[in-house]
């Protein structure tokens, strides 16, 4: 009888919980078990019962589903975030991602205030907030006065996103002699990354809680021919080391990760001729470019509570590509 009990609830209890949706606030999981089953219920009374309302009295399935169903993956709400470069690519990516799943965000641009405006406009058109805050972070003086704006402006930071970088790639900089770009590389991707994450980490250390994310390259600790392999790998294995000293220096308090992105089609792979498409496309298993909501999905979650066993890790975005 009890193996025929069994029998009946489990394929209800699958229907049940393949049912409900995940759409509100994080809690924990109650996962059903054996333990919950209660043999007398399947002999006495219930064998009349159609299989659903069966399983949710002999296991309660019906409110561990429900309690499931309230529990949203990587939700971010009541977060206060702020992204670093976050008007155009990646770092919008990763704003509107961390809005998505409610945190309260600040928008950084240096001088594109309009490409901000949208970013923000963007977050509050979907019930979201967001406020745009302008720095140039090639000027060392503004870094620590940028973190003292953005706090009062989020009453507080749980997130950093540390995503600002110099575009060397296209542009008038593509065109810069190799000690202008090394400058600009190590003023902005390098300098800023490690003053902010510092600065920010003992602000989160006093608070007790937070969450620091920089962003690598995935080729970096591997190499790659040409100019802006030797610029890029410089710049980014700086970046990888840093987050792994820091995050032990910050520890247990503060999390800090690292993305280390691969082909992903910002502006530069927009218009890269036919030699790099198809070399993107021999390097990397899954077959295409990445995109920057790929890059933005994994911040949401090494962000989140759900990554909250996860630190001082470099962590590659890039479709498993191999050379």
């Amino acid at each position: 009888m009890i193996t025929n009990g069994m029998n009946r609830i489990i394929p209800a209890a699958i229907h049940i919980l393949n049912n409900f949706h995940d759409n509100s606030s994080v809690g924990p999981v109650a996962v059903p078990s054996v333990t919950h089953f209660r043999p007398e219920a399947g002999m006495i009374g219930l064998a009349e019962l159609d299989d659903r309302t069966f399983a949710e009295k002999c296991c309660g399935v019906k409110t561990l589903a429900v309690s499931i169903r309230d529990r949203k993956f990587a939700c971010l709400a009541g977060r206060r975030a702020v992204v670093t470069g976050s008007s155009s690519g990646i770092g919008r990516a990763i704003a509107l991602e961390l809005a998505a799943a409610g945190a309260e965000v600040v928008v950084h641009c240096r001088r594109s205030g309009q490409q901000a405006d949208e970013v923000v406009e963007a977050i509050r058109s979907t019930g979201g907030t967001a406020t745009a805050l302008a720095a140039d972070f090639s000027d060392s003086r503004a870094l620590v006065p940028f973190v003292e704006a953005a706090c009062p402006t989020l009453r507080g930071i749980d997130v950093w996103v540390n995503n600002a970088g110099v575009d060397l790639l296209t542009g008038a900089a593509a065109d810069l002699p190799f000690d202008d770009k090394l400058r600009r590389l190590l003023d902005v991707d390098v300098q800023a990354t490690m003053i902010l994450g510092r600065e920010v980490g003992r602000r989160m250390c006093d608070a007790g809680q937070g969450c620091i994310l920089n962003i690598g390259w995935d080729q970096a600790d591997r190499g790659m021919e040409g100019e802006g392999g030797q610029l890029f790998s410089a710049a980014k294995n700086a970046v990888m080391g840093f987050t792994r000293s820091l995050a032990l220096s910050l520890a247990p308090a503060v999390r800090v990760n690292c993305l280390a992105a691969g082909w992903v089609r910002t502006a530069w792979g927009e218009q890269a001729g036919r030699y790099w498409q198809q070399r993107v496309r021999s390097e990397i298993p899954l077959g295409r470019w990445g995109t920057p909501r790929d890059v933005a999905a994994a911040a949401r979650f090494l962000v989140s509570s759900d990554a909250s066993f996860i630190t001082g890790q470099v962590i590659n975005i890039n479709g498993g590509a191999v050379r």
